[in-house]
């Protein structure tokens, strides 16, 4: 018995020292950056603060160059897209842009840079003399971006710009090393927290929905009671945004902490609504949405979404960490109902019914959780984000609407009147016999077949594999799981094991067999 306790012991011991060494890379951004609305193109500065938290010395650091993506048709990008037929309607016309205009400087010398062996969209910074552990670099270039056409995320579409993968941005280094990556559709990112102090300049009549605080008062002012009488006035026309400054353009200032991206969209177009949100705690969060003005829009009650989408994930998951969350209207998109991005995301679902923009604003309001605060690898396990995030999400549907959105419409009345739990178990219960998911959900995006099987797999067969935990364990002990999991991995970049763990931890369960499953081919049985 002495033997067996010491052993507890000390198995606590080697957990406990696990978690203390855990590191990761500390950034500081100040970006300043002017959008030109004629050329469609972004030109800015870039000063970046690099710490390396790490054990050992560096001699680069690789950065992300992702607008080139878009350059040609020998990227990752294109390639993609041209062996994926469900996506091939992206190629029809698709609108080149490229970053160009670099020239580093580290700690104010001149630095070498290296071109990646196979992307145009990777670059090797090239440092002096190595970044010790615990010492800074002070990294600076100019950029002059041009924006494609709205095809994947960043781009232009009918007077809308969406500024996303749109800076320099160094690929994240952990225990495993480097993760460079070029950007694909069909694929998102893994990218280092951050502290981002950014000033956009752009013509005065444009509203702006960026990641952070709105630091300029006055247009902060505007938003608000312009979003207020809109939110309290649904129905009637709706009042517009007015320029704050009687120049041709203004400078917004933004300030955002704990974030792994930074993204932006602008319109000349957009109404705005604005309401906070109380969540359980006490805490008041600024919500904002913008959306296009036009007829009969479903938009008008979007802030409510925004709102309780929020809430739920607040109430299931763990507490929102940011100030404010905004929600975006964006041109349609054939493969996506919307891209997140911390604070802000963009929907591209313009035709959507009230129950599926409900949804979709739900679900990538979700991310902020599964993507912003749990910082995981979205390439390599595309599972830990998408598919604990439509686990909540339907959840959600199921709770406000007897509503599945893989479904849609095709929900019978009578399915649609049975109590909430009765309509999740019928739910899951037809997907699992009826929807073929052959690959593992361990797969990393770039090794799916194709894109349906991606969304398949990364999304709903996730969501079934929790709700499998679920109907065996409970679905307290399943939240508990999940908030502890977030409680400990909230702004780091947690791998399956320390989910496993937390998750261990929280049910009492030991779950070697059921986490085996995300490798597991085929039905899950």
């Amino acid at each position: 018995m002495k033997k067996y306790c010491l052993f507890i012991v000390l198995l606590i011991s080697l957990r406990s020292s696990a978690q203390d060494n855990y590191w990761q890379q500390q950034l500081q951004y100040t970006i300043s950056a002017s959008l030109n609305e004629t050329a469609k193109s972004i030109t800015g500065t870039e000063t970046l603060v690099y710490k390396n938290n790490s054990p050992v010395s560096l001699n680069f650091i690789w950065f992300h160059l992702w607008p080139n993506a878009y350059k040609n048709d020998s990227t990752a990008l294109f390639k993609q897209l041209q062996r994926d037929t469900s996506r091939a309607k992206k190629l029809e016309n698709p609108g080149r842009g490229y970053i160009d205009g670099l020239a580093f400087t580290v700690d104010g010398k001149a630095a070498g840079t290296e071109l990646h062996p196979q992307h145009i969209d990777i670059i090797k910074l090239l440092l002096e003399k190595p970044l010790a552990p615990g010492d800074s670099v002070r990294i600076f270039t100019p950029f002059h971006v041009v924006l494609p056409t709205y095809f994947s995320r960043s781009g232009y579409a009918d007077g809308e710009i969406m500024a996303c993968q749109w800076y320099p941005k160094p690929a994240v280094f952990d225990k495993d090393g480097w993760h460079e990556m070029p950007y694909l559709d069909m694929g998102e990112f893994y990218s280092e927290y951050a502290t981002y102090d950014v000033s956009l300049t752009v013509p005065s009549a444009c509203v702006v929905g960026a990641t952070g605080n709105l630091l300029t008062q006055a247009e902060l002012d505007a938003y608000k009671k312009t979003g207020a009488v809109n939110n309290s006035d649904r129905k009637g026309k709706p009042v517009l945004y007015k320029p704050v400054m009687t120049t041709a353009a203004k400078t917004l200032q933004y300030h955002a902490e704990q974030v792994p991206d930074f993204a932006w969209f602008a319109d000349k177009d957009f109404v705005i609504q604005y309401d906070t949100v109380q969540l359980p705690s006490g805490k008041i969060v600024d919500a904002f949405s913008y959306y296009h003005n036009k007829k009969n829009t479903i938009w008008e009650n979007s802030i409510d979404f925004v709102k309780d989408g929020t809430r739920k994930y607040s109430e299931w998951v763990g507490e929102y960490g940011y100030p404010v969350v905004q929600a975006v209207e964006g041109p349609a998109n054939n493969s996506s109902g919307g891209m997140e991005y911390p604070m802000i995301t963009l929907i591209t679902s313009p035709k959507a019914e009230k129950e599926a923009l409900d949804g979709v604003i739900a679900h990538e309001v979700g991310h902020n959780w599964f993507m912003a605060m749990l910082g995981s690898n979205e390439r390599m396990h595309t599972w830990m984000d998408e598919g604990l995030n439509s686990y909540y999400h339907f959840r959600y549907e199921a709770e406000k609407y007897r509503y599945n959105s893989v479904f849609g419409d095709q929900i019978p009345e009578e399915v649609k009147k049975l109590p909430v739990d009765k309509f999740m178990d019928m739910i899951y219960n037809v997907i699992n016999q009826n929807i073929p998911m052959q690959s593992a959900m361990e797969t990393p995006a770039d090794k799916f077949p194709n894109s349906d099987e991606y969304g398949i797999v990364s999304y709903v067969k996730t969501a079934l594999w929790l709700y499998m935990l679920e109907a065996t364990i409970g679905r307290d002990k399943v939240d508990a799981a999940i908030q502890n999991y977030f409680t400990k991995w909230k702004f780091k970049h947690p791998q399956p094991a320390d989910m496993q763990a937390a998750f261990e931890e929280a049910t009492g369960n030991k779950l070697d067999k059921f986490f085996e499953l995300t490798r597991k081919e085929g039905k899950l049985e």
